[in-house]
């Protein structure tokens, strides 16, 4: 009989602990509950060629150097206090084909790619006009501490400008100009 009182007793005290158990889980819900919401916003950047080709072309006239313009749109956040930026500018594949243009190795003494920029706010624009070089990137625009561009972006366009030597060989030639855009 003492074993049997044992084990109610003993039954009795686990049901209770398990109820109490329950009720202290159920205790850590509410009616409304909080969390809080961390973002780190860094410094970002980015471009959009919005030319994807860009034909130089001599007119009106003859033996008027080539010109093009290239447009391009960019958003921008750099940091608050010490922000930097830059959008840059490469030929990363020259004209190709014997005897015509070249940005590396020109034909003739003079003959330059060149170029000029117009960007909005809060880019300042490149001083041109900036000869286009295979070997390094140039500058197009740069931007200083606590830079914003507007959420669908600013613009932007870089007005290139090609010699037009009489020594170039007839025919079409093409090459790669490479955009690049970085913020701190």
């Amino acid at each position: 009989m003492k074993q049997s009182q044992t084990l109610r007793r003993l039954a009795k005290a686990t049901i209770l602990m398990a109820g109490f158990g329950a009720v202290s889980a159920f205790g850590q819900f509410a009616a409304s509950g909080t969390t809080t919401l961390s973002v780190t916003v860094a410094a970002e950047a980015s471009i959009s060629i919005t030319t994807s080709t860009t034909t130089l072309s001599s007119t009106p006239g003859l033996f008027v150097d080539y010109t093009g313009t290239t447009a391009f749109t960019y958003k921008i956040r750099t940091t608050q206090s010490t922000g930097t930026g830059a959008v840059n500018v490469k030929i990363t594949s020259d004209f190709a084909g014997a005897g015509g243009p070249s940005v590396a190795t020109p034909p003739s003494a003079g003959d330059a790619l060149t170029y000029s920029c117009t960007v909005s706010a809060p880019a300042t624009a490149c001083t041109g006009p900036v000869t286009a070089l295979t070997t390094a990137t140039t500058s197009v625009a740069s931007f200083g501490a606590d830079a914003k561009s507007a959420k669908a972006g600013n613009s932007g366009s870089v007005a290139w400008t090609l010699t037009n030597d009489p020594a170039y060989k007839t025919g079409t030639y093409t090459a790669t100009a490479t955009f690049t855009i970085s913020a701190t």
